[in-house]
């Protein structure tokens, strides 16, 4: 079964359900010349820029920013040319369009296709769907989900399961709860699957074929890593049109509702099929002109399962980038995987480890990470390293040291990402060499508690995501959500950050919070500088794109407890405005 064909198959069927759709060459056209400027008015401008950091007005047109001040300091443009005042954000707060740095658009097109059982409540375009902290929770939802599921045909699949909460539920007590039900929980780190007799019976898993992979235990039904890779292309159905095709618009929902204008995609390709996988990324961004850019992200983990050189990699990159469309495109940046995931306890901690004596896993050999980061080090390519415990934050230090020994770089940006637990001394040694981090807090709301009992011990588990010492260090950081590993609300993240308080409303690690403005930053001015696109988006100033995201308040004058909780009208992409939909 080859999953490339299934989505270049799809790819053909979806250009069947919209109209053509005419893609620009570049990015983002804009004309040199100026036509009508609008000016928008608010209650409060954010500028994120030090030298204006408030106004009450900006002019944009051709969806670029023209000028920022008040009515009266913009009146020399608005009397040279055709204008008018737009005034539907007076009483709101105008800021920089909000910018996630790492999703994965993919992940929520097939997950929202099904039910979420996880620790923390999800509100989503395709529900709500309540937490289950215990076991007994879990269980209790999980029967009440797959009695609901009809189709015989595919199995019933949820997301969100974690032993840690919900205990051990593997092949044999999955397939005692349901003997003649195919069911399938996909872990809340979207690395693992685990599948009950029933299932294994109707996708017809070839043993002999997936038992090279080390990281299956057939006994428990286990599929973790890249033996949850080796899984999907028994899951078709995950890529049916009618599915995909409004998973993808799922995703694109949450961007929106999220206040969200850019999005840094971490990993196309990881489904075995690049450029299918591009395609319909593209498809549905463009064909629903979405008020919001993807960038795309090679990933080392792609070429290697299709068995690519690195000469071969560079270059279908560049082929990548041709076709470029204003919405979804290809820059020159490329991401390395050092450990596994933090969520499944498979990131690599130095000494002492972890309690229970467990080992986390390299996702591939360090000196071929290395090789291939060379390589695109030496191309010019901006390095994005997924990263989660000291032990591989050590490793990835040693791996930048070794670059700039052969190939000093200045201003590289080489971005640490997800930052789930490093030292005060590894943090010193990230800017000491020009590194800056990508970072998810909301690891330490969802995580912090149980790792500190289970796993890390409340030394390191109450510190995990230490964005309080990045800051006093100046080391640059921004907040990603990791889609769907955090709910794809920037806000929420600025939340976890600046509270630092657990999902049991446990105070954690207090002396590792960030300020507020800070943390506002880090989801504007600060990533789009770690992304590289300081010059184009991330704050609001005269030449830069006319991206903003309309509050309903100012969140400088709300309690921090209740920053998550800030409505959000909508935003404005390139300076056109798009107000959220009703809720359904």
């Amino acid at each position: 079964m080859n999953l490339s064909h299934i989505l270049r198959n799809i790819c053909v069927a979806l250009c069947s359900l919209y109209a053509t759709v005419v893609f620009s060459s570049s990015a983002t056209p804009i004309s040199d010349s100026v036509s009508e400027l609008v000016v928008y008015t608010a209650e409060k401008i954010i500028t994120m820029e030090p030298a204006m950091p408030s106004a009450s007005a900006v002019a944009v047109a051709d969806g670029r920013i023209i000028a920022v001040g008040s009515l009266k300091s913009l009146e020399p443009w608005t009397q040279s040319r055709p204008s008018r005042i737009d005034r539907r954000f007076d009483g709101k707060t105008i800021m920089p369009g909000f910018i996630d740095p790492h999703v994965h658009p993919t992940l929520p097109a097939i997950l929202t296709q099904f039910p979420f059982i996880a620790p923390e409540h999800w509100s989503l375009p395709t529900g709500e769907f309540p937490s289950a902290k215990t076991p007994e929770a879990y269980r209790k939802l999980l029967k009440s989900q797959v009695a609901k599921h009809s189709d015989a045909k595919i199995p019933f699949i949820t997301w969100g399961f974690h032993p840690l909460w919900h205990g051990e539920l593997f092949r044999e007590e999955l397939t005692a709860l349901f003997p003649t039900q195919a069911v399938i929980l996909w872990h809340r780190s979207f690395h693992e699957l685990i599948l009950n007799d029933a299932a294994i019976e109707l996708l017809n898993l070839d043993r002999d074929l997936l038992a090279v992979h080390p990281q299956i235990d057939w006994a428990n039904g286990h599929f973790y890593e890249n033996g949850a890779q080796a899984m999907i292309p028994f899951l078709p159905f995950l890529f049916a049109p009618s599915r995909f095709s409004q998973g993808m618009e799922n995703f694109l929902e949450m961007v929106h509702r999220g206040g969200v204008t850019t999005t840094l995609d971490m990993g196309v390709g990881i489904f075995g099929d690049p450029v299918g996988e591009t395609q319909l990324i593209r498809h549905a961004a463009e064909s629903t002109k979405a008020p919001a850019r993807i960038i795309l992200t090679p990933t080392i983990m792609d070429f290697l399962a299709r068995g690519k050189s690195i000469p071969e990699a560079l270059a279908e990159i560049e082929e990548w980038r041709e076709d470029n469309s204003h919405r979804v495109l290809f820059d020159r940046r490329f991401k390395i995987m050092m450990d596994g995931a933090i969520f499944g306890g498979l990131a690599q901690f130095g000494f002492p480890g972890y309690i229970d004596g467990h080992k986390g896993i390299w996702m591939k050999p360090l000196e071929v990470t290395a090789q291939w980061a060379q390589a695109f080090w030496d191309a010019g390519y901006q390095i994005h390293a997924h990263t989660n415990g000291d032990g591989s934050a050590a490793a990835l230090i040693d791996l930048l040291k070794n670059l700039q020994e052969e190939s000093p770089r200045a201003d590289h940006r080489l971005s640490l990402e997800h930052f789930a637990y490093t030292t005060e001394d590894q943090n010193k040694q990230l800017k000491a060499l020009g590194a800056v981090v990508s970072a998810n807090p909301y690891y330490h709301y969802i995580l912090s508690d149980l790792y500190s009992k289970h796993w890390l011990g409340n030394d390191r588990g109450s510190q995990m995501v230490r964005l309080g010492s990045l800051e006093r260090l100046g080391v640059p950081f921004t907040l990603h959500s990791d889609s769907p590993m955090a709910p794809l609300e920037p806000l929420t993240l600025v939340s976890a950050a600046v509270n630092r308080v657990t999902i049991n409303g446990n105070p954690a690690g207090q002396d590792e919070r960030v300020s507020l403005d800070g943390a506002l930053r880090a989801i504007t001015s600060e990533a789009a500088w770690i992304m590289g696109w300081e010059d184009e988006i991330g704050s609001i100033r005269a030449g830069k794109r006319a991206d903003f995201t309309i509050l309903n308040a100012n969140p400088y004058e709300t309690d921090v407890k209740k920053i998550a909780d800030i409505p959000i009208w909508g935003t404005v992409f390139e300076g056109t405005p798009a107000p959220l939909p009703p809720r359904k």
